[in-house]
């Protein structure tokens, strides 16, 4: 039998415990270790055993969680999942939850009823799983993503058919300018900033989708325009896409690049999860094959799952140039293995060599 992956719940919520072990255990490949009500009961079980993975809460008693992460991550690491409420307020925290290591972060209703997190049950457990399987070694400053607990149920996963139809295989007539589509999920968020720092001001326009929630992609993008040359904001429906800009997909909202003459511009849509997941890397992938063709670059980066591949496929068909972030350089190498396996990726190149080939690819237009 394979080992069960064995987690430690920190939270100092009676019910929130209560619900997060229900819903953990339903997964036969889960089981809860043990909980904890503050950070100073954690520690001793952290002397007795020591777990797969940790999901901690961030306000606590006696010591917050993120002064624990601190803690935790300079003496013994291990892989943690933030558990937080979703307000913009949080958002800055959440995002030093990932730059003091943290690999996810579950977002929980505000509400705080027992039964606000078994709408996203499935998402909870594939959280956990996720960040069970992230090389700690590629967790630097802020490698990690924001999953949100706002779907109903155990939702069939669905494709990027109920978004738009495949493309129609029809050549889009050749641009001057190119256009970069990137996905990402577990472990992105670092990967990300690593990307667009090596950008210089003139990079081509890029359109990005990073597994999030509403209201964290405004803070997250805000904090990259700070950091990098490139100007970085979160996508508004009817954006431009436009040389030296980044455009980052709302949380909780698909995005989609649509073509008008030879301008790109995007379209921000609500609808169904693809993949199990909104915004989806597949309906901005599937949206890229039928807009741009051979116009694309298509980058898919570290995380869990298999969103992104088919439309990498897709891109890959329709003639643009794809590649896929490696096995070495990933915090999981989900999303980028599954993409190889379907035979849509052109280039595997380590994480600190993506930006330069996407300058490579921009002299050829």
């Amino acid at each position: 039998m394979a080992k069960k992956i064995r987690v430690l719940i920190i939270d100092d919520s009676a019910s929130i415990r209560q619900t997060l072990t229900h819903v953990l255990e339903q997964d036969p490949d889960i089981e809860i270790m043990a909980v904890a009500s503050d950070p100073f009961m954690a520690a001793r079980k952290l002397q007795e055993e020591i777990p797969d993975v940790i999901t901690l809460d961030v306000e606590m008693p006696r010591m917050d969680g993120i002064t624990f992460l601190r803690k935790l991550m300079s003496q013994r690491p291990i892989p943690v999942v933030m558990c937080s409420s979703l307000t913009e307020a949080g958002s800055e925290t959440l995002l030093q939850a990932l730059e003091a290591g943290a690999v996810d972060v579950i977002l929980k209703s505000k509400i705080g009823a027992a039964d606000s997190l078994s709408d996203d049950a499935m998402r909870i457990r594939e959280v956990v799983k996720s960040a069970s399987h992230a090389r700690l070694s590629n967790v630097r400053r802020a490698a990690g993503t924001i999953r949100s607990a706002s779907v109903e149920g155990p939702a069939k996963k669905l494709t990027a058919d109920v978004m738009l139809p495949p493309p129609t295989g029809r050549a889009m007539a050749k641009t001057t300018e190119m256009v970069v589509c990137v996905g990402a999920s577990t472990g992105g968020t670092e990967a990300l900033r690593e990307f667009l720092e090596e950008l210089p001001a003139n990079a081509p326009g890029m359109v990005i989708v990073q597994h999030m929630p509403e209201k964290f992609t405004a803070a997250f993008a805000k904090r990259l325009n700070g950091l990098c040359e490139v100007e970085v904001k979160e996508a508004v429906d009817g954006d431009p896409v436009l040389r030296g800009h980044v455009l980052i997909a709302p949380g909780d909202k698909h995005m989609l690049l649509e073509r008008q003459g030879a301008r790109y511009y995007v379209s921000v849509k609500t609808g169904p999860l693809v993949s199990r997941h909104r915004p989806s890397v597949d309906v901005l992938f599937r949206s890229a094959a039928r807009s741009a063709g051979s116009n694309a670059m298509g980058i898919i980066m570290t995380g869990m799952g298999d969103d992104g591949a088919r439309g990498m496929l897709e891109m890959h068909q329709a003639g643009a140039y794809t590649v896929a972030q490696d096995e070495a350089s990933s915090v999981v190498f989900g999303m980028p293995k599954e993409a190889i396996a379907k035979g849509g990726v052109d280039r595997v190149l380590p994480l600190d060599q993506i930006a330069r080939e996407v300058l490579i690819t921009q002299q050829k237009f």
